[in-house]
């Protein structure tokens, strides 16, 4: 999993590459928190994300969270297989997508 990131003002795009799993979570967590906290909106670009587990909608919740007290938080170009797994979660009432 690989993550880039384009600042722009006070929001953040990150570009995320390949699996959100229990191993590469922690590296996404790392990856992305820190730095989307100091801006007032992000954006997460999943067109070339392959599969998200439990641990990477953990870290997807956390930031979530944060952000909804500054922001916001958008997800892009997220899968057909990755979207019925927010809409079975109920997930998909909490996040915005794009």
């Amino acid at each position: 999993m690989t993550v880039t990131s384009n600042e722009n003002g006070d929001s953040i795009t990150f570009f995320v590459e390949g699996k959100i799993d229990s191993t590469t979570a922690p590296d996404f967590e790392n990856a992305i928190v820190e730095k989307a906290l100091s801006h007032n909106f992000v954006v997460l670009d999943f067109a070339k994300v392959g599969y998200v587990s439990s641990a990477g909608f953990r870290v997807l919740l956390v930031l979530q969270k944060n952000m909804t007290k500054k922001g916001g938080l958008k997800i892009l170009n997220v899968s057909p297989s990755i979207m019925e797994v927010f809409e079975m979660t109920g997930f998909k009432e909490i996040f915005s997508f794009g």
